[in-house]
């Protein structure tokens, strides 16, 4: 079983600049215990994300560590000119040593769309276009490309990714959305939400993996077995209580942050975690508590759900830096073997 880190880099009540460098801190924390790797976001006009742009962030991040792997999930394509993200994608694989991966989606906030400028209602097929257009220029040493929202002629593209044929790409498992895309392009996975539908998402997208094993698109793709991985908001403290204190507040301000262009807009975000701290741990989509509980609850979801690949939210909204690294430490020191115990007996 792998293990990683999925950042909002939310808003906080301090200076963005100290947040970068906590972030930065707890990333090669991360790193020192082993993680393979670590995903930020991508969102626009929103406290939710201090990264709107994630290769910016990133490039910072590939400097400061040296074996984790470092992507978004996800790229936004369709707010993206295709060349400009195939070149800068293309440095940053150079600059982290082939260590980037590629998470790729169309994006589900009309609101961030038109504070871009750039039409919802045709982000389906400018994704489907955009994706055409992003693996015809990491493949080829020129990209040529006539379509309805991109045209290129004859650009030379002189630099090639690090890794070869090109970085694995990524997808975000929505069961609304169906799997067949993925699976056909041969992407690694990740899914949130509720357990029993997190393990009925990875089943159905295993599924999907083996009904595509012949498509020509598979065949280009450096993904020979997908990652198929669960993110989950996660918080260890002393005790159960002690925890709770801690985190009810913080998921209350993450979850603010995530609604709060929605809710301007006269409108709510269209998810699969709820606002309600109860529910969600309910759900098993916020795991707080004791090393014992936090244990006992992610072995039983490993058990369920399938993951080979657990995400860990460990830092949202007012946790504070401190608390961040005593949870990630005490998560590697007490929760990981056990996790890895269940991994070695479903294989």
């Amino acid at each position: 079983m792998k293990f990683g880190i999925f950042d909002y880099v939310d808003q906080r009540d301090e200076p963005l600049a100290k947040t970068f460098d906590d972030r930065l801190a707890l990333l090669k924390q991360a790193e020192q215990h082993g993680f393979y790797g670590y995903h930020v976001t991508e969102h626009h006009a929103t406290g939710l994300s201090g990264t709107p742009s994630p290769t910016v962030w990133l490039a910072a991040a590939a400097r400061e560590t040296t074996r984790i792997r470092l992507g978004a999930l996800l790229f936004l394509l369709p707010l993206y000119q295709p060349l400009r993200l195939i070149e800068e994608l293309c440095v940053l694989d150079h600059l982290s040593h082939g260590r980037l991966d590629i998470g790729v989606g169309r994006g589900i906030s009309p609101h961030e769309f038109s504070a871009l400028g750039v039409p919802f209602d045709q982000s389906e097929e400018m994704f489907t276009e955009g994706l055409e257009v992003l693996l015809n220029g990491l493949r080829n040493d020129v990209l040529t490309h006539h379509g309805k929202h991109y045209q290129f002629d004859d650009v030379p593209l002189p630099w090639r990714p690090y890794q070869t044929p090109h970085p694995p790409l990524w997808y975000g498992l929505r069961s609304a959305e169906g799997h067949e895309r993925p699976a056909r392009y041969g992407m690694n996975g990740v899914a949130l939400g509720p357990a029993d539908r997190v393990a009925q998402t990875l089943a159905n997208y295993r599924k999907a993996w083996l009904r595509h094993a012949d498509d020509p698109q598979r065949a280009l793709s450096p993904v020979t077995e997908p990652i198929v991985g669960a993110m989950r908001a996660v918080f260890i403290g002393e005790s159960d209580a002690a925890a709770e204190r801690l985190a009810r507040p913080a998921f209350k301000q993450w979850f603010d942050a995530l609604a709060s262009l929605w809710l301007r807009r006269g409108d709510y975000p269209p998810i699969a975690i709820s606002a309600d701290y109860d529910e969600a741990r309910r759900a098993g989509t916020l795991v707080v508590g004791s090393a014992d509980t936090v244990r006992r609850e992610l072995v039983g979801q490993a058990e369920q759900v399938g993951f080979d690949y657990l995400v860990l939210q460990i830092a949202f909204g007012s946790l504070g830096h401190d608390n961040e690294m005593r949870s990630l430490n005490a998560f590697a020191r007490e929760v990981m073997p056990a996790l890895q115990e269940v991994s070695a007996r479903q294989s």
